[in-house]
């Protein structure tokens, strides 16, 4: 962490000096070497990004295998701040949960199934499982474990409205667009009009999403104690899968049998010329941005999302008199920027190619998702796993994702065909 913080203070400082350069040289004062010094520090601030990064992967890898070794510690905490009955009943379904997890149904005693099957109200899920099929709910807070861990992957996730439900039934959700209502001057004794406001509705469902059929070697299994946390290794193992499908199709969906992804939602706010396949110019992105009604564009949470290899485009745009585009924020409070707005990278977004819907502009948190709290947990020790000293496991979710909107707060620029 100190190797992280002192390079973010070195990129800080570099991001302080091109400022400057950028603040004190404007009008005639700008030239050709005040460009070449800025373009120089960028290229420093980029070699630092990279380390800071690698650092940061290396961080979050140690944080995974000391949350495995802490989640113990933290389960107990957890535990103590119940009141006795429900700590009583909240420690019978771990256990339960445990044993099913490291030895299968066989390893279960009556209760213990019938606790599984039931679930346990308050402490855990109060909802039926189904595990004569070799499923059963997980407890609350793995699942809650699970969803948190969601975030980590895409991008969706940092900018949409979140929130979670203990059902999966559709949620009708109202939608106005306030953008076209307006009041009007009245005369005196003049009776005052009506323009009813235009309500509309959008539901938002609960889509079932599979981590696919993942394996635990026997050792694992057979050798877990306070510092080996199984469900820990299983959780991540299930989050990685969800969050990264869960993304992609909130991003590109088509809405069809799957969520509705924000670019498949997004109105048309820009195209490129013929010959802009691959590129952007500096006033597409100011008429993208201004595609977007103000009343959306002064709301907190506008701002640009892209892929990364489009980021690195924009990076090298410039105005009329050669200035950068992208600005480097100076802290973690003040991110970086292109034309003032703060950005998100999004792998699931577009590259730039012919037609490509490659850059996203306006209110990002209009997108809503929507996380289940229920979820099940599948054990396989069928001989297709036993044979090579495995378990298998397979986590099932549910979630949608949609614009929920009755205005066009989110545009997109689109590459030109040829």
């Amino acid at each position: 962490m100190d190797k992280i913080k002192a390079l973010r203070d070195q990129r800080a400082a570099l991001a302080k000096e091109a400022r400057n350069l950028l603040d004190t040289n404007t009008g005639e004062k700008w030239n050709d070497d005040v460009s070449k010094q800025v373009d120089e520090i960028y290229a420093k601030i980029d070699r630092v990004d990279t380390q800071i990064a690698a650092y940061e992967k290396q961080a979050k890898i140690d944080g995974d295998r000391a949350e495995d070794e802490g989640s113990y510690e933290d389960k107990q905490r957890r535990l103590h701040n119940l009141a006795p009955e429900q700590r009583e009943q909240a420690q019978a379904y771990d256990r339960a949960f445990m044993n099913w997890v490291s030895g299968g149904v066989s390893a279960l005693t009556r209760e213990e199934m019938d606790l599984l099957r039931t679930g346990v109200q308050n402490a855990q899920s109060g909802q039926q499982s189904n595990g004569s099929q070799g499923g059963y709910l997980v407890p609350t807070g793995w699942g809650a474990s699970l969803i948190e861990a969601l975030k980590a992957y895409g991008g969706m996730r940092q900018v949409a409205t979140v929130f979670s439900t203990e059902g999966g039934n559709p949620i009708p959700w109202p939608t106005v667009d306030e953008t076209g209502q307006t009041g009007e001057l009245v005369a005196e004794s003049v009776a005052a009009s009506s323009q009813d406001v235009a309500f509309g509705t959008v539901s938002i469902g609960a889509y079932k999403w599979s981590s696919k059929k993942f394996a635990v070697p026997f050792e694992l299994l057979q050798d877990q104690g306070p510092g080996i946390d199984i469900e820990a290794f299983i959780r991540r193992a299930a989050a990685t899968r969800i969050g990264r499908a869960q993304n992609t199709k909130y991003t590109i969906g088509t809405g069809t049998n799957e969520p509705q992804g924000i670019v498949t939602a997004a109105a048309s706010g820009r195209v490129g010329q013929t010959g802009q396949t691959t590129t952007v110019l500096p006033d597409d992105l100011i008429d993208l941005e201004h595609s977007v009604d103000p009343a959306y564009r002064s709301l907190p949470g506008v701002g640009f999302m892209m892929h990364d290899t489009t980021l690195k485009v924009l990076k090298k745009l410039k105005d009329s008199q050669n200035r950068p585009l992208w600005l480097p924020g100076l802290s973690v409070k003040e991110p970086d920027t292109i034309n003032q707005y703060g950005y998100t990278i999004n792998q699931d977004m577009p590259v730039m190619a012919a037609n490509a819907k490659s850059i996203l502009f306006g209110k990002l948190d209009e997108y809503m998702i929507r996380d289940v709290m229920q979820v099940t947990l599948f054990r396989f020790d069928d001989s297709a796993f036993i044979s090579l000293g495995q378990i298998g496991f397979l986590a099932w979710a549910r979630g949608d994702g949609k614009l929920v909107t009755g205005g066009q707060p989110v545009k997109y620029y689109q590459n030109s065909a040829t």
